[in-house]
């Protein structure tokens, strides 16, 4: 899928996230597009996305962080071009889906909702951004803030009010 001059693949692999959004796809590509734009993105970097099931996403977190855990979205940064060729794709992004739904059932959210958050994490995780202290989570989380307004999410960091 195109978006503006990006390019975004989305792969899904694991059926579910199509049964419990049926327009996924254009939920990812819009988030993917909006925090690619609104990080300033250079022009023609790719990002692929895969949609997976806890399994997968577990041993991808074994093997590349020591973690032998599923967890919900994992950012695979690409290494940059060499001068003079063309832009290297800036990587992949990888969800789960069982710790996605499950997350956003505990946390009162849609799933739609908080794929579009998390998928916006991931993208600016692949533009260099981070949140190892306490400065740059302040930084990364009010970027991702004012993206999802823009896309009409609300801030998935506000704490539920008790009623």
């Amino acid at each position: 899928m195109t978006a503006s001059s990006f390019e975004i693949e989305i792969e899904v692999e694991d059926p579910a996230w199509r049964e419990a959004a049926e327009d996924v796809e254009a939920v990812v590509l819009r988030a993917a597009s909006a925090a690619m734009a609104a990080a300033d993105a250079e022009p023609e970097r790719e990002v692929v996305i895969l949609l997976a099931d806890d399994d997968v996403v577990q041993d991808l977190n074994a093997r590349f962080r020591d973690k032998d855990r599923p967890t919900n979205v994992l950012s695979f940064p690409a290494p940059e071009a060499l001068p003079g060729f063309p832009p290297a794709p800036l990587g992949d992004i990888v969800l789960a889906f069982g710790v996605c739904a499950r997350e956003a059932a505990e946390q009162g959210k849609t799933l739609r909702n908080h794929l579009t958050h998390l998928v916006v994490h991931g993208v600016l995780h692949l533009l260099g951004r981070d949140h190892m202290d306490e400065a740059e989570a302040e930084v990364m989380e009010a970027e991702e803030r004012s993206i999802l307004a823009s896309l009409g999410v609300s801030d998935p960091y506000e704490l539920p009010r008790d009623a």
